[in-house]
C-alpha cells in the first residue's frame, strides 16, 4: 500500500536543501573573493602597477 503524501514536509525538506546548496555556494563565493583580494594585495603593495616596457 502506497504511503500517504506529506507535501509540506516534503516542500520544507526540498527549502531546507536549496537555502543549503545556496550558503555553500555563497561562502565558496566569499572565501574565492577574500583569495583573490589577498593575491592582489601581495602583487601591488602600493596600489599601482608597474609594466615591463
Amino acid at each position: 500500500m502506497a504511503r500517504k503524501p506529506n507535501y509540506q514536509f516534503e516542500r520544507h525538506e526540498r527549502e531546507r536543501q536549496q537555502a543549503e546548496k545556496k550558503a555553500k555556494r555563497l561562502k565558496a563565493k566569499a572565501e574565492s573573493a577574500e583569495l583573490r583580494k589577498a593575491e592582489q594585495a601581495s602583487t601591488e603593495p602600493d596600489g599601482h602597477t608597474e609594466s615591463s616596457d
